[in-house]
């Protein structure tokens, strides 16, 4: 019998003040015309860390430091639907300190990359994402892990 399995994803809310840095989801299959914020899947062989380290820089073009990526929350969802994409283990960071200039790389998956005020964010966004954002903006904290979508 296989064993149950999660694809874990790393996550990270990069802050300026009280804005945050957005992408625009496009060709990807996966909430395309949604806003979210730089994030992917974890590779064999490479930490959380890693991943989130190295998504900014593929994605939106900044070198972070690992000890600048402060942990926010795991969220551990599932789409209730069987299928392994739909069971998920997200790690989300937040970091305020990086080095370049934030630039949309690949436009192929992307179609903006934007700052967003917290109290102004666009619709819509990648949901599970909103649920993190949203606690940032009211400063409601969030719990050191999040079980989403079970019964």
């Amino acid at each position: 019998m296989d064993r149950f399995r999660v694809v874990p994803a790393a996550y990270v809310v990069v802050r300026r003040g009280d804005e945050v840095l957005l992408l625009l989801r496009a060709n990807t299959g996966y909430m395309d015309g949604y806003w979210a914020m730089p994030a992917g899947h974890v590779e064999q062989g490479e930490s959380v860390v890693a991943a989130a380290v190295r998504e900014l820089k593929e994605e939106v073009g900044i070198d972070v430091d690992p000890v600048d990526l402060v942990p926010v929350t795991a969220m551990h969802r599932t789409g209730g639907n069987g299928d392994p994409i739909d069971e998920r283990v997200d790690f989300f960071f937040t970091t305020s300190k990086w080095s370049g200039e934030p630039r949309l790389m690949e436009p192929d998956k992307a179609a903006g990359l934007e700052w967003y005020s917290l109290d102004k964010l666009p619709n819509p966004l990648v949901p599970h994402e909103a649920r993190v954002l949203a606690a940032l903006a009211d400063g409601s904290g969030l719990p050191a892990v999040i079980a989403q979508g079970f019964a």
